[in-house]
């Protein structure tokens, strides 16, 4: 506002030393006083032009009004309302821009009839009249691309914040699924590992008196087991670092389907005996696919020794399609309680099998667990090759 009052003085100056000396120019219409308070008025629109828009467009258009009423010839002052004209289509109304255009057209049309050249011909005065509407035309047209290039960069403000928005939202899934990942891989470690120490254990201290051979041997399964576990444990808390340099061998590879044989023989050694069979020809799997598979048969089989109760005995077949891996785990023992299978169970149990139902969504393959028609437990999957869109 100071900026525009700044010029709006030297408005004011220069059209009061246009209106005082009127009486000097010939035939011009308008006395020194009414020129003077036209030309004050004039100059108030400038300095006021950004706070109140609309109003002083309406006082300059009244003011013109005014000019034609008392016969008061154009002044320097006039220069305001291609002032106005402007401000108002960059930053006015919409209805005020458009009466602007309307009124700045029909201005100097006007403004040609009230006061026309006598020493011009009629198609004089028209050529005039054009020729001073173009400054009109011209200083909508520019507010008006003022206004559409502020819109288009407030636009441009608003795609990129909902952009960052939208990656923040996009880190903040992507840091829940690394955590729901590493929260299935911690579940099937410790769950598997930790029971066949416990069964282990509780096998040990049985008989350890009467036979000691036994109990050696359940605590060296015990301590391999424990190994076992470190090591997953130490590859899964190896993703959650960052910036610590990996020394070789620290951490293990992922398991595979080739390891599902080793984990049947930890079985049986706990004492779970598991009747272990391939179908077709092995062959290279993507890596998601064999994790899967790894990780369900291990679940399969520590929910067999937690729920399948003594003398159970379990199967695991492996079936090579031409494009899939097929699983099937199945036990005869009393099978686990129906809430653990039914969709995770209401009561927040069955951890294991909803991990097993995300990893086999994962990779875009299908499950089903539940009770055998003659007892026990049995859980089938189909895992396809070709990854999940």
């Amino acid at each position: 506002m100071w900026v525009d009052g700044f010029w709006a003085l030297v408005l004011l100056g220069i059209s009061g030393v246009s209106a005082a000396s009127i009486h000097r120019v010939p035939d011009h219409h308008g006395s020194p006083g009414a020129a003077l308070a036209v030309s004050v008025v004039l100059c108030a629109v400038v300095a006021l032009r950004r706070r109140m828009p609309e109003k002083m467009l309406l006082l300059a258009a009244a003011t013109g009004v005014a000019q034609l009423v008392l016969d008061v010839q154009t002044t320097p002052a006039d220069f305001a309302m291609l002032v106005i004209v402007y401000t108002v289509a960059a930053d006015g109304a919409r209805w005020a821009s458009r009466f602007a255009l309307a009124g700045g057209l029909c201005a100097a049309a006007l403004a040609q009839i009230r006061w026309p050249q006598d020493d011009a011909s009629a198609l004089g005065n028209v050529a005039v009249a054009v020729f001073t509407t173009v400054p009109f035309a011209l200083a909508w047209v520019l507010g008006d691309s003022m206004r559409t290039r502020r819109a288009y960069f407030a636009q441009l403000e608003e795609r990129a914040a909902r952009l960052e928005k939208e990656r923040e939202a996009q880190a903040k899934v992507a840091v829940a699924a690394e955590r729901a990942r590493i929260a299935r891989e911690l579940h099937d470690v410790v769950a598997h590992n930790v029971s066949v120490m416990v069964v282990q254990a509780d096998g040990a201290a049985y008989v350890l008196d009467a036979a000691p051979d036994q109990a050696k041997k359940a605590l060296e399964t015990i301590s391999s087991t424990g190994r076992q576990a470190l090591a997953e444990m130490r590859r899964l808390l190896g993703v959650l670092r960052t910036g610590e340099p990996r020394e070789s061998g620290e951490y293990v590879p992922q398991p595979d389907v080739d390891q599902i044989e080793e984990l049947v023989e930890q079985c049986r050694g706990s004492g779970l005996p598991v009747d272990f069979r391939i179908e077709g020809t092995p062959r290279p799997l993507p890596s998601g696919v064999e994790l899967t598979a790894y990780r369900i048969v291990q679940e399969a089989l520590t929910n067999t020794r937690k729920h399948g109760g003594p003398n159970t005995g379990a199967s695991v077949r492996l079936v090579y399609f031409d494009d899939g891996l097929g699983l099937l785990v199945e036990d005869d023992g009393k099978g686990a309680p129906h809430e653990l299978y039914e969709e995770g169970g209401a009561d927040g149990g069955g951890h294991g099998l909803i991990g097993m139902r995300e990893r086999v969504g994962m990779v875009g393959g299908t499950l089903d667990a539940g009770p055998r028609p003659g007892g026990g437990f049995r859980i089938s999957a189909l895992l396809p090759l070709k990854p999940a869109h």
